[in-house]
């Protein structure tokens, strides 16, 4: 921590909070690195991939468990003048900017599949010549496993079944976490912890639902993650967005702990505002995976 001075200079006009030095963007930066090679090798069949992906994503949440904890007690200690505050404000959303932008390339991956790439491979425009050549009996719509039909046969996720019911989940944590969020700036403590443990709940059991769906996808449908193109962006979709919810729940849950532990008052609380702003998002890029990879 950084000593008294400082904390008392970060409350006089102009002056701004600068942390000491920290460790924790170097560990966690290892700590990413040993889990996505962990996750590549586990992909490719190899023996110890699986380990080392758990292994690395313990270390992660020993690193932000750890890092985190810095920053609370940094908060609680009076550091963060109102120009922190707004510098946490430009980097969240900022943040929320660049998982946008990683989104849109996973759904630009299946815009291009479907209205490009699948009908060249049916003969229509560019692949008039790679169609009669390679493949002149492929006649394929979407969904597409590709004319090498990788994977083998197998059955998409009916979009009215646990799809519309982890919609509707979502949608009402939205609303809960909103109620909660007004709560919080009316002074109103009870109904804050109440509804933002309602958003937690929500939270889990979207979780749980969607495991019931890949148990079921890969068990009964055959559809996997080897499932040609169809199964690549369907998991690659579904599964990114499953681990946010995943870590926005994690939030969602030190939250509330803040909450009961009596953090936060009516003027004071962008670490709430924050885990609020990314939860909508989730929100929003769930609506976009319901309508383009279920329905339509």
């Amino acid at each position: 921590m950084a000593n008294a001075n400082a904390a008392n200079a970060s409350h006089a006009e102009g002056t701004y909070f600068v942390p000491h030095g920290s460790k924790w963007p170097l560990f966690a930066s290892i700590t990413m690195f040993i889990t996505m090679v962990g996750f590549a090798s586990w992909l490719n069949d190899i023996s110890w991939g699986k380990p080392v992906f758990y292994i690395g994503i313990a270390g992660l949440l020993a690193v932000l468990f750890k890092w985190f904890g810095d920053v609370i007690r940094e908060s609680l200690a009076g550091h963060y003048s109102k120009q922190v505050d707004v510098s946490f404000r430009m980097g969240m959303v900022w943040f929320i900017v660049s998982e946008v932008f990683f989104f849109a390339a996973f759904f630009g991956a299946l815009f291009y599949a479907r209205q490009f790439a699948l009908p060249w491979l049916n003969g229509e425009g560019h692949g008039v010549s790679t169609h009669a050549l390679l493949w002149p009996e492929f006649a394929g719509g979407w969904p597409s496993n590709g004319p090498g039909a990788v994977g083998g046969h197998y059955q998409t996720v009916p979009a009215w079944g646990l799809p519309l019911l982890n919609t509707l989940i979502l949608l009402s944590s939205g609303v809960t976490v909103t109620i909660a969020h007004h709560a919080l700036k009316a002074g109103k403590r009870g109904t804050l912890n109440l509804f933002l443990g309602l958003t937690v709940l929500l939270g889990c059991l979207f979780l749980y639902f969607q495991v019931e769906e890949y148990m079921h996808a890969y068990s009964a449908l055959n559809l996997t993650l080897g499932s040609g193109i169809y199964g690549s962006t369907f998991f690659m979709l579904t599964g990114f967005h499953g681990a946010h919810v995943t870590l926005g729940t994690i939030m969602l849950a030190v939250m509330l702990l803040r909450c009961l532990k009596g953090h936060f008052n009516r003027d004071n609380h962008f670490a709430f505002e924050a885990v609020a702003w990314y939860w909508h998002f989730v929100d929003v890029v769930w609506l976009g995976l319901f309508l383009f990879v279920y329905v339509l």
